[in-house]
């Protein structure tokens, strides 16, 4: 029925256009006394909870940053079968992002392109509203810089984020790894992902009067061998939680959708089915040159419990799900979760 019926039609309309507008429908709709029960007797599949960092996930099946960025849908998602939603990327202040027309679909590829550029309402925003969610599913806050923030500066962008979001979430994600947001991706390299990593951390252990939250860090697909390696060195020497593997690529090779077509689109990062087999290389990379001294969350081109089985084998703790959940429908997640645990 909705890839047959209601994608069809969705796929008329703009991308970004049919994301608020689903958004606000979804909103709506749990808003009717007892949709919650409803939804969860559909998409909600029981399942043998998932210990991590501390944490206890419900299943291993996770939304990715980017679909709820101001933390407007939490207590949906967790009444759709999620085992855990990761809100963002916020930054310090409201912005509104690139312009449009920002978010395509390469429906060949099953596939997505988005130029969003940290569109969000700021960090205070997400925080309020999390403070007056009612679900308990476990939340991670990914965390940006504001576009107009230089480099130099970037750490004072994520330690605002970080003390804003530190009581109202269980987990952070520090995110250097989107391409819309010029000059990111230059703070993936080693001194400055130190600096920044390390100084977080330390503000993370250095309250006696609280308890210490994990850190990840969100790396593109698009990352060298060399590069991974200088990562595993990161993560290990500043003692944050984990990665998150992978980031959305700029890389356009071997996709179904036309140069034409692809011209027309221009830059963006891409998502969906194509990103598969990298990013489940850069998992395995990760896990087998580290020993598996931390634990990965894969992300990226997960459509199906196949895939989803993958990355677990390739060493990945949880995944989580976007372009898939866009082209797949809300069923995607119990189907992920019922395939994972027949699995076991």
């Amino acid at each position: 029925m909705y890839k047959s019926v209601l994608l069809p039609f969705l796929f008329r309309f703009d991308a970004e256009r049919v994301h608020h507008w689903v958004c606000g429908m979804i909103q709506f709709f749990f808003k009717i006394p007892g949709s919650g029960a409803l939804a969860e007797l559909f998409f909600d599949e029981k399942t043998t909870p998932v210990d991590l960092f501390g944490l206890r996930f419900k299943n291993a099946v996770g939304l990715a940053a980017g679909f709820d960025k101001n933390a407007e849908m939490v207590d949906a998602f967790a009444h759709i079968g999620f085992g855990f939603v990761e809100i963002g990327t916020v930054t310090p202040r409201p912005q509104t992002g690139n312009p449009l027309p920002r978010l395509f679909r390469l429906k060949p590829d099953e596939a997505l392109v988005n130029r969003m550029g940290f569109n969000n309402l700021g960090v205070k925003a997400a925080a309020q509203r999390l403070r007056e969610r009612k679900s308990t599913i476990v939340v991670g806050g990914n965390i940006g810089k504001n576009k107009d923030t230089p480099n130099e500066n970037a750490l004072d962008d994520y330690l605002i984020c970080f003390r804003e979001l530190f009581e109202v979430v269980d987990y952070f994600v520090v995110n250097v790894s989107s391409p819309n947001t010029p000059g990111l991706r230059d703070l993936q390299e080693k001194e400055p992902l130190i600096h920044i990593l390390g100084t977080l951390q330390r503000e993370n252990e250095g309250q006696p009067t609280r308890k210490a939250k994990p850190i990840l860090l969100k790396i593109a697909p698009d990352l060298t061998n060399s590069q991974l390696d200088d990562i595993v060195e990161i993560v290990q020497s500043t003692r944050i939680a984990g990665v998150i593997a992978t980031n959305t690529t700029i890389n356009r090779n071997g996709l179904r959708t036309g140069a034409e077509q692809l011209t027309q689109i221009g830059a963006g990062g891409l998502s969906g089915k194509p990103l598969a087999y990298r990013s489940t290389e850069v998992i395995r990379y990760l896990c087998q040159k580290s020993n598996g001294a931390f634990p990965v969350i894969g992300v990226g081109g997960v459509s199906s419990p196949s895939d989803a089985l993958e990355k677990m084998q390739a060493g990945a703790s949880l995944v989580q799900i976007y372009t898939g959940f866009i082209y797949e429908g809300p069923g995607i997640v119990k189907r992920i979760v019922r395939g994972l645990r027949s699995k076991k």
